[in-house]
């Protein structure tokens, strides 16, 4: 989106140093699946990127996300300033007054953040051939084939309507 340079997907939240995405999703150590979103404030707000945030995923869902279910699916906000905690808890405010629900999502205090591995990075685009329930597929296709068959976008949908931003109405 405008005004965002850089996302980094990651590991925060937990107690082992350099996860792997092996350790993290079986849930010993604490971490969330994260991004580490780089942006021009010029150019888009803390807030505007924290409401784009929650009317991207389901944020009344403390198992996880879609079919992706335990801890490390949890959705979270992390935060290191007053003004990105101030700028969080009030889009968590208006998500939850559009919704009608409790929102689930916590935010938290900023936490050492660890790269993923190269191959987590940018996925939904990745040309890298991987085997999957469907068969071989690009990362890309892989991807695709998730968002539909967990039912991400139609939930997202779902909740937030029209003013969902990622998915095609």
């Amino acid at each position: 989106m405008r005004g965002v340079s850089e996302v980094t997907s990651g590991y925060t939240g937990g107690t082992t140093t350099n996860p792997t995405y092996r350790q993290v999703t079986n849930g010993s150590t604490g971490h969330y699946e994260a991004v580490e979103i780089c942006y021009d404030r010029d150019q888009v707000s803390e807030r505007q990127i924290y409401d784009l945030f929650f009317r991207s995923v389901d944020p009344t869902d403390a198992g996880g996300q879609f079919c992706d279910r335990g801890d490390s699916y949890r959705t979270a906000i992390f935060v290191d300033t007053t003004s990105q905690e101030q700028a969080a808890r009030a889009a968590l405010a208006a998500a939850q007054s559009e919704l009608g629900q409790r929102i689930v999502t916590p935010i938290l205090a900023a936490a050492p953040f660890y790269d993923a591995e190269s191959y987590h990075q940018n996925y939904y685009t990745g040309s890298s051939r991987i085997v999957t329930r469907g068969g071989i597929k690009t990362q890309a296709e892989a991807y695709a084939f998730y968002r539909e068959g967990c039912g991400r976008d139609a939930r997202v949908e779902q909740l937030w309507g029209s003013d969902a931003p990622f998915i095609n109405h």
